[in-house]
C-alpha cells in the first residue's frame, strides 16, 4: 500500500509542479509586457535573455561606440521594426575631443540600419543654436549628423564612451 501511495504522491507533485512552473513563465511574460520600457531590461535579464553592451551594439551596426554618454547602458531594439530605444538615468550633455556638443534627453529613439540611425528622437547638436538631430549615419573615417543642415565630423572623435554632464533643461 505505501508504494502505491508513493507512485500515486510522486505523479500528482510532477503534474503540479509543471503546471505551477509553466504559471510562473506565464507570469513573468505578464510582468514583462504590463511594466515600462525601463523595467523591461531587468525582466529579460531574470528571464535569460542577456543583451549586449550597448558600445558592442552600436559596433556591430557600423556606429561609433562613443556615440552615446556613459550612462546609456539601457538600451530595447525591436529587430521587426529596427526601432532602438536608449534610455539614459537624466538628460546631459556630452563633449567630444574634436569639441563637438551633443545634447541628449533621457529617451532617445531611432530607426537603425547598417552604419545610420534614422528618424531620431532625444538628440541635440549645437550648429549655432540648439538643433535637434534627426538622423546619424557613418561613412569610412566620418560621422554625418542631420540637423537642419548636415554636419560631418572625424568617426575618430565618437570611438570614446564619455561621461555626460547632467542639464537642467534638454
Amino acid at each position: 500500500m505505501d508504494q502505491i501511495m508513493g507512485k500515486v504522491g510522486g505523479y500528482w507533485f510532477s503534474q503540479n509542479a509543471g503546471k505551477e512552473m509553466n504559471n510562473v513563465g506565464e507570469d513573468i511574460n505578464s510582468i514583462s509586457s504590463s511594466i515600462g520600457d525601463g523595467a523591461k531590461w531587468m525582466v529579460n535579464k531574470i528571464k535569460g535573455k542577456m543583451q549586449k553592451p550597448l558600445p558592442e551594439f552600436l559596433k556591430e551596426y557600423d556606429l561609433p561606440v562613443g556615440l552615446f554618454p556613459q550612462d546609456a547602458t539601457n538600451y530595447e531594439f525591436d529587430e521587426e521594426t529596427k526601432k532602438l530605444t536608449v534610455h539614459i538615468a537624466s538628460a546631459c550633455e556630452v563633449g567630444y575631443k574634436d569639441s563637438s556638443v551633443l545634447r541628449f534627453f533621457t529617451c532617445v529613439t531611432g530607426h537603425l540600419d547598417k552604419g545610420k540611425l534614422s528618424e531620431v528622437e532625444g538628440i541635440k547638436t549645437k550648429i549655432l543654436i540648439w538643433t535637434k538631430v534627426t538622423a546619424v549615419r557613418t561613412e569610412d573615417a566620418k560621422v554625418h549628423f542631420s540637423a537642419g543642415l548636415n554636419k560631418t565630423r572625424n568617426r575618430d572623435a565618437y570611438e570614446v564612451v564619455r561621461d555626460g554632464v547632467t542639464i537642467d533643461k534638454f
